[in-house]
């Protein structure tokens, strides 16, 4: 309960302090090319369950069409401006809302893409995915965007045992740490 409680009042607070910000980053988005300004797609959540995740879209259109739900340091998809917010994590900026409404926390494992299921065992997903996935995890405060799929499964499956609202605080500084100086593709 007092994770929920910290998820809801840290998102409203960021949600209200980045809201300017937020503005300025869609009609950028739109501006550029006129499609959509959001992109939604379906992540598993907490005991797996199905939810359609907020991001800014930086790719071009029908991105997800014409290549696999991983990207490459310079996937020829990402716009430009997707570049910028990539390497910034300004693109995840909508997942607050998300995080609102409950689908996620602000510190957990990513959400996998379906997709993804079939590379744990049925214990292992079942242990993945008995936390809220997060805005941020141990994986992308302590590899971003360089851990490999076997890494991000340790570190994901190494932060269900060890959750707790310090160790949230801690991942959520070392993640400004990564963004700050090391950037995402």
């Amino acid at each position: 309960m007092a994770k929920r409680i910290f998820d809801v009042l840290v998102s409203l607070f960021l949600l209200v302090l980045t809201s300017p910000a937020m503005g300025i980053i869609a009609l950028m988005i739109y501006l550029h090319d006129r499609g959509p300004v959001f992109y939604r797609q379906v992540r598993l959540g907490l005991g797996g369950k199905p939810f359609g995740i907020l991001k800014f879209r930086s790719m071009v259109l029908d991105a997800d069409k014409i290549g696999s739900y991983a990207t490459a340091d310079n996937d020829p998809r990402i716009t430009r401006l997707g570049r910028i917010l990539r390497r910034t994590s300004l693109d995840e900026l909508p997942q607050l809302i998300n995080v609102l409404r409950g689908d996620m926390s602000i510190v957990g494992p990513r959400p996998d893409v379906p997709a993804q299921s079939s590379l744990y065992s049925a214990d292992a997903f079942a242990k993945r995915h008995s936390v809220r996935p997060g805005i941020t995890g141990l994986a992308q405060a302590r590899l971003r965007s360089a851990a490999t799929q076997e890494e991000r499964i340790t570190l994901d499956l190494s932060y269900v045992d060890q959750a707790s609202v310090l160790f949230d605080l801690k991942i959520m500084l070392w993640t400004v740490r990564q963004v700050l100086f090391k950037g995402g593709n």
